[in-house]
Parts: C-alpha cells; sequence; structure tokens
C-alpha cells in the first residue's frame, strides 16, 4: 500500500460507476483532511491488506457492484477468490462496505453483501453499516445518503473534526502541448499508444480487435423501429468465443453533440492536452489516456450522454455567473429532500445530459478541462452472440435495437452504441468500417449432453443468443449427435413487422432442429399475448420436459417485467401440475437455478 495514505478505497466496477463512487469518497477524505486513494483490487497484492492497520486511522472501504448472475465484477474476481480460499488475519482492520446492486435482479447487491459479511468473519472491524445501491431506484441518491451519514461517523471515530472542505478539489492539472509529435497523441486507442494501427493479440478490453464489418441489414420489415442484425469479423485476430459468450463494442460519440460542446464552451477542440494527476504517486497517472485532443477524449473517452451525477454539477457549480444557478446545482447535489426532488425532475427525468445542462444554463460556463476532469469514461457496451462459434468460427453476430426517443424538454436523445452500430455501413471503395471489440464469456452456455431438451425464452432481440444456441443444435444433429428437443418462445409485437429472423426460424422448425417454435404478437389481437401466455398454454410439455426429462430452461432479454413474469409462470406450472404449495414451487425453481438449469442473460 502507498505510504501516506491512511484511506483505501477498493473499487469492483464493470461499467465504471463504482469506480466514480470510489473516487468521489477518497477526495472527500482529503476534504477531510485525511489522504485517500481510489485502488483497482486486480492491481494489489489483496494479501497485503492486513498491513493497512499499521497505518494510524487507517480504513479500507469497498465499492463493490454485483455483476451477472450475483458473480464480482471482472477486476474482483481474484480478490473474491483469495477471500473465500481466505483464512487471512483481519484483526484490527477497519472497514466499511458500499453495495452497487438493481433490485430486478434475482441475487440483489450479492458482492457487496458478501464482502461485508466474509471481512467480518475474518477479523475486520465494521465501523459503518453496509450501504445498499438500488440502480432500479436511484443509485445516486442512495450513495448520496449513505456518504452523508458515513463521513461524520468515520470522524467521530479517528476523532478528527467533520470541517468537510466545502470548495472544489481539483485531482489533476492541465498541461498543454503546443508542438507535440503527432506520433505521440492518442486518437482513441485505450490502452498502448498506436495500438489501432498495429494490432497485436490477445485482444481484451484494454487491447480490443477492430474487427470490420461485413453485414448490416434491417430486420424488421415494419413499425418505428429499427432492428438490426451486424456481421464482425474476427479472421485471423486468434479470438474464440462460445455460443452464449457477450461481445462487447466501444462506441464512439456523436459529432454533433461533441462539436456542440466545443461551440457551446468557446473551445478550439483540437487543442493538444494531458491532465496529469496532482497525486504524484497515484496509479491513476491520468483520467483517460493522454496527451490527445479535447475532441478525442469527448468522442472516445468521455460519457457525454449519461446524464451528470450529482458531484459533476456539486463541482461545477462555482463557474456559474447568475448565483441562482449556482445555488441550484448545489442544492440538486445536496440530500435534502427538495434538492433530491430538484436533480430527479430537472435531471433525471427530464434526461438531460451535460450539453442540455449547459445551454439551459447560459450563466454556467466551466472552463472545458475541468469538465473534461469530471465527466466518467465512456464505457463498453455488451451484446449476447446471436451465432454459434461451431458454424461461424470467423464471424461474431449482434441483434440490436436503435435506441432513439423525446425527453421532457422536446430534445431527441440517441442511444451511443446502437446508432454508432447503425452507421457501420460495410463499404467496397477499400475503406473498411470497424467495430472495436473483445469477447466476454458467459455462464449461459448450452447442456453438457446434447441429449437433454432445452427451453429457450427470448422475446425481442432476447432472441440473440438463441440464434447461436439453434445454430449449434443444428451442428450436433448434423455430427450424428443425439440432440434432445430444442425449443423456442419468441414475442414481438406484430407478425408482419418485427417476427426476427422469421425465415430462419421457420427452416429451422421445417428441419425439425426446432421441435418447437412458440410465437407470441402482443399486438395482433385485441388482448396482449406474451411469452408467458405462450408457455401457459403449453404447460404440461413444459412440465414434462423439466421434471421428467432434465431440461435446461433458458431466458433472455427484459429483466424488469418480462424475466419476473416467466418466473412467475414457472412457479405456477410447478404449483398445478407438481401439486406443490407456493413456496416449494419457488424452491423447485431455485434449485433449478443453482444447479445450472435456469440460466438469465437479461438487462434492464
Amino acid at each position: 500500500m502507498k505510504k501516506g495514505k491512511n484511506i483505501v478505497v477498493f473499487y469492483g466496477s464493470q461499467t465504471g460507476t463504482a469506480e466514480e463512487f470510489a473516487n468521489r469518497l477518497s477526495k472527500d477524505a482529503q476534504r477531510y483532511g485525511m489522504k485517500g486513494m481510489a485502488a483497482d483490487p486486480e492491481e494489489y497484492d489483496m494479501s497485503e491488506l492486513s498491513r493497512l492497520k499499521e497505518i494510524d486511522n487507517s480504513l479500507a472501504i469497498f465499492c463493490m457492484a454485483t455483476y451477472g448472475e450475483g458473480d464480482p465484477t471482472d477486476n474482483a474476481q481474484d480478490f473474491y477468490d483469495w477471500l473465500q480460499e481466505g483464512d487471512a488475519d483481519l484483526d484490527g482492520l477497519n472497514y466499511t462496505v458500499f453495495s452497487l446492486g438493481n433490485k430486478t435482479y434475482e441475487h440483489y447487491n450479492a458482492m457487496g453483501k458478501y464482502v461485508d459479511k466474509r471481512l467480518s468473519e475474518l477479523g475486520a472491524k465494521r465501523i459503518f453499516d453496509l450501504g445498499l445501491g438500488d440502480d432500479d431506484g436511484n443509485l445516486e441518491e442512495d450513495f448520496v445518503s449513505w456518504r452523508e451519514q458515513f463521513w461524520p461517523a468515520v470522524c467521530e471515530h479517528f476523532g478528527v473534526e467533520a470541517t468537510g472542505e466545502e470548495s472544489s478539489i481539483r485531482q489533476y492539472e492541465l498541461k498543454v502541448h503546443e508542438d507535440l509529435n503527432m506520433n505521440k497523441i492518442y486518437t482513441g486507442e485505450l490502452g498502448r499508444l498506436k495500438s489501432f494501427e498495429n494490432q497485436k493479440p490477445p485482444f481484451d478490453s484494454k487491447n480490443p480487435f477492430l474487427a470490420p464489418v461485413t453485414v448490416n441489414r434491417k430486420l424488421n420489415k415494419g413499425g418505428d423501429r429499427h432492428l438490426m442484425h451486424l456481421e464482425l469479423d474476427i479472421t485471423g485476430s486468434k479470438i474464440r468465443y462460445e455460443s452464449g459468450d457477450h461481445v462487447a463494442v466501444y462506441p464512439t460519440n456523436d459529432a454533433t453533440i461533441v462539436n456542440r460542446l466545443g461551440e457551446v464552451l468557446g473551445v478550439d477542440l483540437d487543442t493538444v492536452i494531458s491532465l496529469n494527476n496532482l497525486d504524484e504517486e497515484s496509479n491513476k497517472k491520468h483520467p483517460f489516456p493522454c496527451p490527445t485532443t479535447y475532441r478525442t477524449a469527448l468522442t472516445h473517452y468521455l460519457d457525454i450522454t449519461n446524464s451528470p451525477r450529482t458531484n459533476v454539477l456539486y463541482e461545477l457549480a462555482q463557474y456559474a455567473s447568475d448565483p441562482k444557478d449556482q445555488e441550484n446545482m448545489r442544492k440538486m447535489a445536496s440530500s435534502s429532500p427538495e434538492g433530491k426532488a430538484l436533480y430527479q425532475s430537472w435531471v433525471l427525468d427530464s434526461c438531460r445530459n451535460i450539453l442540455a445542462i449547459l445551454e439551459d444554463l447560459p450563466s454556467l460556463r466551466p472552463p472545458i478541462d475541468h469538465l473534461c476532469e469530471l465527466l466518467p469514461r465512456l464505457q463498453a457496451r455488451y451484446y449476447s452472440i446471436a451465432s454459434s462459434s461451431k458454424v461461424h468460427p470467423n464471424s461474431i453476430h449482434i441483434c440490436a435495437v436503435v435506441v432513439e426517443y423525446k425527453t421532457k424538454t422536446g430534445r431527441t436523445n440517441k442511444g451511443v452504441a446502437t446508432n454508432w452500430l447503425k452507421s457501420k455501413v460495410p463499404t467496397d471503395n477499400g475503406h473498411k468500417a470497424t467495430v472495436p471489440m473483445y469477447i466476454r464469456k458467459s455462464q449461459f452456455r448450452l447442456p453438457f449432453k446434447a441429449s437433454n431438451p432445452v427451453i429457450m425464452i427470448g422475446p425481442g432481440t432476447g432472441i440473440a443468443p438463441f440464434m447461436g444456441f439453434i445454430q449449434e443444435r443444428a451442428w450436433l444433429r448434423e455430427q450424428g449427435k443425439e440432440v434432445g428437443e430444442t425449443v423456442l418462445y419468441f414475442g414481438c409485437r406484430h407478425k408482419n413487422e418485427d417476427f426476427l429472423y422469421q425465415e430462419e426460424l421457420e427452416a429451422f422448425e421445417k428441419e425439425g432442429v426446432l421441435t418447437r417454435l412458440n410465437v407470441a404478437f402482443s399486438r395482433d389481437q385485441e388482448h396482449k399475448v406474451y411469452v408467458q401466455h405462450q408457455l401457459k398454454n403449453n404447460k404440461e410439455a413444459v412440465w414434462r420436459q423439466i421434471h421428467t426429462d432434465n431440461a435446461h430452461i433458458y431466458i433472455c432479454g427484459d429483466a424488469r417485467n418480462m424475466a419476473r413474469d416467466v418466473q412467475t409462470t414457472f412457479y405456477e406450472i410447478a404449483e398445478e401440475l407438481g401439486g406443490m404449495m407456493h413456496t416449494q414451487a419457488v424452491d423447485y425453481i431455485k434449485k433449478l437455478m443453482t444447479k445450472g438449469r435456469y440460466s438469465q442473460d437479461v438487462w434492464s
């Protein structure tokens, strides 16, 4: 651990939020006259944790997100394994945990709860209660409320005066480069300079592969949405994937928004800059790859389209020349009921991004370097792969719907990644459209025994992984394997509009690869018909497949309503046909989950 630091904030982060919270807490520590640092557990030997107690007034804070089905985030996997195997003696270590989760999911905040419990078992001292953040509600508000009670408790525990410095603390200083060699400037790479021009495997999140787009077609025949099928060519990359894995892509922001930010702030976006950490000891030298230009930072590295979190408003408030604007911005970052309500309505419910905020508060004109320091990093987006590597070893298929909606302020917001993907048209004039990507392994896997039946439930773009599964089952049949029943429950709005992959699916059914294709068209009749209704209609077959034939169940798509409704339907089928009480039915399905026979690949 670094000398002189007494507060270390470890983060388990998949999409950057826990890391952001950790940075905010380490900045807070500074406000209270302590020395704080945010730390990635992947970069530290966590067995050194017990040595933190040798430092006076030391404290380890853990901001832990849960990913997938109650799993640790990728960067916290080793730490999690160490905790599980560990018999470390953490006696004398002070700690607290803030956990990030989403109530929509089965394993709500599993990782944070586990870390909180396990550290205590290993002898560490919990000095403040576990905080539970719910991203289905208002994660930001949960964090602000927890943090507001947390710091006074820490100050009291250490006998420190709680004189929080109200002023803004800069973490980085700006250096403008006048005449830097072009070869030294980052242009969008994530790790190694020039890694996009000179690609070297292995490819991962720090070193993505630029995959050429070979196919980009619209899937739906009508309606006002744009659903699309893309194929990425991974020939020669040594990238391997399996059906059920996710492909991660790094999108870029819309140039119109980037240019408009430059205009509003009156800045030459092609200025070459570095933001250098003022804390020389920190592992994190820059907030994003430097040196680079403001244009590259706003295009490739920073998230400019999500609504900014309250700390950004708080830190920028000082730059508003109108005292009323200043007051409102600080109020929105406070935990007073009216402040929270204002942030909820004016920022979140109105879907205002940083540009909309600058446009609607003409007195607010912050220096662009401070804005770049505060904005979160632009994150990779994950898509369930819609192909089988047995059939398409050199190609990865994506099925996605373009996101675009009107906000309460009359603006049109466009999803960053889907609109960027939509524009990736395979070209013939020598210039190929490419997508920076890597693979993230998942637990979503076909049964080890091909003879086990599979029940796949995937309405809308939830069909994606099942296209891969079905291709794979077809391939297994061709290999002469005995393949069990393969049943698909698909749902869409209208048969003649958005029946995705209709031709392929009907062909698979005709060949007998799909034993049964059940499609729910929700809006083709008076009353809505969804996948769970189709399940209910086939309850006898479903129960036989599960209870007698050892079927594996897969659900992909919307977590908030669909996955929940489908699960309830399985409870009902178990009650009715298995003669169970409700609690027994719930246990029965839970047991299937534990055995890996009920898998979900869901998002909200």
